[in-house]
């Protein structure tokens, strides 16, 4: 019987005697043309550029079954979402991107929403800045540098905008500045294929910075389950069941963040940070936080 084996350079590998199933767990299917004509060539290496890895595929036959490789594969039209916090471009942790990679493929997603404050924006802060930090271009160009990392492995996410990706327009709206000499968020970041809104409703589960409440508020309040950010070092995942049986659910999430740099300086007396992400799954009824051992240590 024919099998197959897809191994790639960091040494992990998986078998199996479906190949389509493997690839659509592995979020790879737009690739499955070009692996399968790697099927005559067994040494070739195919590179799978949004997810920066190098990867083999043979074609072996074996008279005995070899263990096969646990594939989950998701339904159709399940949403399996990676909800990713606070990140502050260009102030984001190192490790942050690989970490939310790893967390994407572990669950199988095949959706990411950023819960705002993508951009920190210090240079423009209605609080005091830094003066011996970055000018407001050569922040905003290592914010872009960094987020092309996030936007290649994550093309088409959905964005929440926070207070802090809010400032500039808020500055331009203060002065008399008309909406329409304003560009907006994709086109000056470079991330065409992003969405961004105040909010967005995924599942009847609401997706929000979360200025002004915490999740568990907002849930309480507006009667609808909630992810948010905004505030760095709480997390949480609280569930609320009614008499009827109706059950929602208040994600509470930390941050990406280098509390070391100087943007955070005012909140170094604070609590540490928590860094993490969230995962909702199977359509809303499954949801849980994983955290980065960074300040665990």
């Amino acid at each position: 019987m024919k099998y197959f084996r897809l191994k790639r350079d960091d040494g992990k590998e998986w078998v199996t005697d479906k190949l389509t199933d493997l690839l659509d767990s592995l979020n790879m299917t737009k690739f499955e043309r070009s692996l399968r004509n790697s099927y005559k060539e067994e040494d070739r290496w195919v590179k799978v550029k949004d997810k920066d890895a190098m990867f083999r595929l043979e074609r072996f036959e074996a008279k005995r079954k070899p263990k096969l490789s646990k594939i989950n594969k998701p339904k159709s039209d399940e949403k399996r979402i990676l909800a990713i916090p606070d990140t502050h471009f260009p102030f984001i942790l190192d490790g942050y991107l690989e970490f939310c990679k790893a967390m994407y493929e572990k669950h199988n997603c095949n959706t990411v929403v950023f819960l705002g404050d993508i951009l920190d924006n210090h240079y423009s802060s209605y609080h005091e800045s830094d003066p011996d930090g970055m000018g407001g271009g050569d922040e905003l160009d290592l914010a872009k540098k960094q987020i092309k990392g996030f936007y290649e492995a994550f093309p088409n996410a959905i964005i929440c905008i926070g207070n802090h990706d809010a400032i500039v327009q808020r500055k331009a709206y203060s002065s008399g500045l008309p909406s329409k000499w304003i560009k907006t968020a994709s086109e000056v970041l470079g991330t065409p294929n992003w969405k961004f809104s105040d909010h967005h409703i995924i599942n009847n589960i609401e997706f929000t910075h979360g200025t002004g409440r915490k999740a568990k508020q907002r849930s309480q309040q507006d009667m609808i389950s909630v992810v948010s950010g905004h505030y760095h070092s709480e997390s949480y995942v609280t569930f609320f069941a009614g008499k009827t049986g109706d059950i929602k659910f208040a994600m509470q999430l930390g941050c990406g963040i280098d509390k070391d740099k100087y943007a955070f300086a005012y909140g170094k007396n604070f609590a540490t940070p928590h860094i993490n992400v969230g995962l909702i799954l199977e359509n809303g009824k499954l949801a849980f936080i994983e955290y980065m051992d960074k300040y665990n240590d």
